[in-house]
């Protein structure tokens, strides 16, 4: 039941910031870890960047450095900052929810939730 609401994307100039939100809508008992995911025509979904109940993080090397997960627990709504975007970033960013106990890591296969996406431009 629940469900996933990405919003924030945007066209940019490179080296500009973005933040990215994730929006929950329904019971989140059941979710141990949340991250944020990008995906472009031709390539696979990407991992980015994870943030589990315990407060541990996980980022990727392509993004280390330039962007911050977190989450506001009074709204249960996750974040994603990015800054010096590059046109490299340009790709559809989508969050996504996992369920696996015991389990923590970017790869694609442990989210079972998925938000439609919200749209990021990075122009040169």
């Amino acid at each position: 039941q629940l469900q996933l609401l990405e919003s924030g994307g945007a066209s940019v100039q490179a080296g500009g910031s973005l933040r990215l939100s994730c929006a929950t809508s329904g019971d989140t008992s059941g979710i141990y870890y949340m991250g944020w995911f990008r995906q472009v025509l031709g390539k696979a979904r990407e991992g980015l960047a994870a943030l589990h109940n315990d407060d541990s993080t996980l980022a990727a090397d392509s993004v280390k450095g330039r962007i911050t997960i977190s989450r506001d627990i009074a709204t249960n709504t996750l974040y994603l900052q990015m800054n010096n975007l590059k046109p490299e970033d340009t790709a559809m960013y989508y969050c996504g929810a996992g369920s696996s106990r015991g389990l923590f890591t970017l790869r694609t296969s442990a989210y079972t939730i998925w938000g439609q996406g919200t749209q990021v431009t990075v122009s040169s």
